[in-house]
């Protein structure tokens, strides 16, 4: 193991987090804490150490000590311990906060309200919250770190909280945001148009993107092969410089500890993904909490179910992120979280052999808007492809190019309405080079920077030009099947299905296939007048067939199928991504249950990654429990060079049952509880 080593990180894969709280030196148990590490097989962890309160016997003026540490030094004890089991250990610290005495001495640290004052902890009176871009973070935190580093056989420290909460207007930051733009701070809400928040998104970025290289700078001084990485939350990787990322960033950690709400159970994948379309080679830890995640309500110091936990963990690495769990309290009132994480754990170290030498690939990519109101669109063409058991990975924004595109087969566009003149162009190439491309509602239609397009940017692409933008919401709207075609395949004796609620106008070109046509609208009540007055008209589903297949669905049908759920919309969107790959797909599913699919390409391997989502509040709430479900026949497609194929299951104890024809290999799998690893290996 690579110890101490600059590359250390690439061995610590399985994270224990103990966030401690302040009664916690005179009461946690550290042995048990450091059996956990044990038992979950976890080679690295992630243990506080101070910012905002002190864990260790700081000698740093300011730096609060818990009233609890007298001459204790819980953090080195946990230090110690994960070091004799051969793990990397990182000490977190916490600069969002101080208390009074630090305000007091240090008026400077602290943010300030627009009228001056010092903004007070939300959450907890008679602390304040600190500006991220003065003295506080430059100047103390550094220390801390650089401290840190000194006394204790650590390789890095991991800072949460760091960036700030809203716009501060401290004295400093006022000073400096006019300096560098000639602007005052905003003080109105975001408005993408205001002089003033257009020079505030890229200063911000400048700031923090200098603070990391600040404080990587300053323990690499001390310790050369330690790190300084600062949580990135879900997405805040946007936030930041890219080159300062190349840099700075061995690794990412995404703080998107469990579902919230009703957030489907793949979300954890999908978190995964989103990391990689952005930086595609820097591993990604994907932080889980033991307990629910509900913004509204902070349970921070609950346990979740059992099938929960395992669910959003194995998800998560089955789609290449690695696993982290977190735990807010070293006392243990409630114990029930520990199986769950020891048992999704162990499945990754059961797996990590094999996948840790592949990639996760895809015929399809979904383009990543990360924009406001993309949400719902993306979500529910997720979700459809999700049920339908198809690989996808992302394609990001920022990184919508010839080469990027290059790697899959379709791209599809839920709903991306900015892309700028290059993205177009990118997907203009890729189409010619017989790529395919599903684009719903109003991809397209605006540029980069939000300016509108009086057609689509794609227009000459996807087939369609716009005649009338969106009009809605309507209720009682229906698409016709207007003749046989692939996209309209699978509905029966239907001569229509529910169409949308915000629909396009458009016209399609000369040589595009029209497989669905909006009926015109009728009233909904009374319910007497409920009855078409005349024949379809315009195009809903444009599909065209060129050197390469494009779909266009002119109504909001990602944001409909998320809120709604109706089956014939997630047909739809498995149709027209499955028409436009042109050939049959890699890997194939049947079978019962909710899967969740993830492909990993190797140098003479394959591993197909099957996630049971299949549980009795799939969609609408915490899983409460998992439902095995078989069996499951999986065909996969034998690469290039192939003649057949070695299969093994990674989990499951019994030989599978497999044939080869066709240039497909066939594997029954009898069962899956949550999940089974195919491992496909080359014969010639």
């Amino acid at each position: 193991m690579n110890l101490r080593t600059p590359d250390w990180h690439r061995t610590a894969t399985r994270w224990t987090q103990l966030t401690l709280t302040e009664n916690d030196p005179a009461e946690f148990d550290p042995g048990f804490w450091i059996d956990v590490m044990r038992r979950t097989r976890s080679n690295a962890a992630c243990i506080s150490a101070g910012g905002y309160m002190a864990f260790y016997p700081t000698r740093i003026p300011y730096h609060y000590r818990s009233r609890h540490l007298g001459d204790t030094d819980p953090f080195g004890a946990l230090v110690a311990g994960a070091r004799g089991l051969g793990m990397h250990v990182m000490a977190r610290v916490d600069p969002h906060a101080v208390h009074a005495d630090a305000l007091a001495a240090h008026p400077e640290w602290v943010d300030r309200t627009p009228d001056g004052e010092p903004r007070e902890h939300w959450a907890f009176t008679g602390t304040y919250v600190t500006c991220p871009f003065g003295p506080y973070n430059r100047e103390f935190i550094t220390e801390v770190a650089r401290e840190l580093v000194r006394e204790y056989d650590i390789d890095a420290i991991f800072a949460n909280r760091w960036q700030g909460h809203d716009v501060s207007y401290s004295e400093h930051a006022r000073r400096s945001f006019f300096d560098a733009t000639g602007h005052e701070l905003p003080i109105e809400p975001y408005d993408p148009d205001d002089l003033a928040w257009k020079a505030y998104v890229p200063w911000r970025r400048q700031q923090l993107s200098e603070l990391v290289a600040l404080w990587d700078t300053a323990v690499k001084d001390i310790r050369p092969h330690a790190r300084f990485i600062p949580n990135l939350g879900a997405l805040a990787v946007h936030e930041l410089d890219r080159d300062l990322i190349e840099r700075h960033y061995p690794f990412f950690v995404l703080d998107r500890q469990s579902r919230a709400g009703i957030e489907p159970p793949w979300t954890a994948g999908r978190n995964a993904k989103r990391s990689r379309a952005a930086f595609r080679d820097r591993p990604v830890g994907l932080i889980s909490s033991v307990g629910p995640e509900h913004h509204a309500h902070r349970w921070k110091d609950s346990v979740a179910s059992p099938a929960e936990i395992r669910t959003w963990i194995v998800d998560g690495f089955a789609h290449g992120g690695f696993p982290w769990f977190t735990k807010f309290n070293g006392t243990v009132p409630d114990d029930r979280w520990v199986a769950p994480v020891v048992d999704a754990f162990g499945l990754h170290a059961a797996v990590e052999p094999v996948l840790s030498r592949m990639r996760v690939t895809a015929d399809v990519a979904v383009f990543d808007a990360a924009e406001p109101g993309s949400d719902a669109h993306e979500d529910g063409f997720h979700h459809a492809l999700v049920e339908a058991r198809i690989p996808f990975e992302l394609v990001s924004a920022t990184r919508c190019t010839p080469e990027e595109l290059g790697r899959f087969r379709v791209l599809v566009l839920p709903n991306a309405e900015r892309m700028s003149d290059e993205a177009c162009a990118a997907v203009r190439e890729f189409v010619r080079a017989g790529g395919g491309v599903v684009a719903g509602h109003r991809t397209s239609l605006r540029a980069a920077d939000g300016a509108p397009r009086a057609d689509f940017g794609l227009a000459d692409v996807l087939g369609v030009h716009l005649e009338q933008d969106a009009r809605g919401p309507v209720k009682n709207n229906y698409i016709a099947l207007t003749g046989e075609h692939p996209v309209s395949d699978g509905y029966g004796g239907a001569r229509r299905i529910i169409g949308g609620t915000h629909l396009l106008r458009v016209a399609a070109a000369p040589d595009a296939d029209v497989p669905f046509r909006f009926v015109p609208d009728y009233p909904d009540l009374p319910m007497e007048e409920l009855y078409a007055r005349r024949p379809p008209e315009d195009p809903a589903v444009v599909a065209r067939q060129g050197a390469g297949r494009t779909v266009h669905i002119a109504f909001d049908i990602g944001a409909l199928f998320w809120e709604t759920l109706q089956p014939d919309h997630g047909r739809l969107i498995a149709n027209a991504v499955t028409w436009a790959l042109g050939g049959p797909p890699r890997v194939d599913v049947r079978g019962p249950g909710l899967h969740d699919v993830a492909v990993h390409e190797g140098d003479g391997e394959l591993a197909v990654c099957l996630v049971n989502l299949t549980n009795p509040g799939a969609m609408r709430g915490p899983v409460r429990e998992l439902l095995p479900v078989g069996p499951l026949t999986v065909s996969v497609a034998l690469p290039d060079g192939w003649t057949g194929a070695g299969v093994r299951l990674l989990i499951g104890a019994s030989a599978p049952d497999v044939t080869v024809a066709g240039g497909r290999v066939s594997v029954v799998v009898d069962s899956v509880e949550l999940l089974e690893v195919l491992h496909l290996t080359r014969e010639r």
